[in-house]
């Protein structure tokens, strides 16, 4: 399935699309963290997109700085774990940065880089703790890369691509941080599940991800 870029970019279309990967992902991405963590990342990451579906359908015509406002709330109140606090700071990030008349590249790249300095504040996760740190900083600096002259949905897709290399380097990694800290060699070739979900969010502004099977391999989906 070729996947293409919508003619005018949404955060609405764009979290519509999220709620729809995690829930077409939701057994992978348990599976994953069975091995690795909790196991209980897959369902959060559906609860919180159901929730911030939830939120969305209240609002009347939301624009972008709304709907990406809504799906930070449903995180933050609605999801327990280390997930819903983490991807809530996120997207709270890109609702402040993100402005009611419209994203821009340039606004989706300052909310991702805020974003990322919030989480590593509150978590204290630095690139190579195998966490989605490891996705979201190379996606922070594609969107920056992008930010000059892109489309907000050219810049995501670019974002995508570096946050799936990311979350295939995790794989190599060893924890530091977490659960899979304490599994030592056997969370090695093991992808971080927390990476694998904000891969999903970047992809998800292009199209809905329905098998995370190509991305994890690193073999383009078509």
């Amino acid at each position: 399935m070729t996947s293409t870029l919508p003619a005018v970019f949404s955060s609405e279309l764009w979290i519509r699309r999220f709620a729809d990967s995690a829930r077409a992902t939701e057994a992978q991405l348990t599976s994953l963290d069975q091995r690795v963590g909790d196991g209980d990342f897959g369902t959060n990451l559906a609860l919180g997109t159901s929730a911030a579906l939830a939120r969305l359908d209240a609002l009347t015509r939301p624009d972008d700085a709304a709907a990406l406002d809504a799906a930070a709330a449903a995180f933050l109140d609605e999801v327990g774990g280390t997930s819903g606090p983490l991807f809530g700071l996120l997207l709270q990030s890109l609702a402040t940065t993100v402005t009611p008349s419209g994203a821009t590249a340039a606004s989706l790249a300052e909310g991702v880089t805020d974003g990322l300095a919030a989480i590593r504040r509150v978590g204290d996760a630095a690139p190579g703790d195998k966490t989605l740190v490891d996705a979201l900083t190379p996606a922070a600096e594609a969107l920056r890369s992008a930010s000059g002259s892109s489309r907000p949905d050219q810049a995501l897709a670019d974002a995508a691509r570096a946050a799936w290399q990311g979350v295939r380097e995790t794989a190599r990694l060893r924890a530091s941080m977490g659960r899979s800290s304490y599994l030592g060699e056997r969370a090695e070739g093991i992808p971080d599940p927390g990476a694998v979900g904000v891969a999903l969010l970047f992809a998800s502004a292009a199209d809905v991800v329905r098998d995370l099977g190509p991305h994890l391999d690193g073999d383009r989906p078509g």
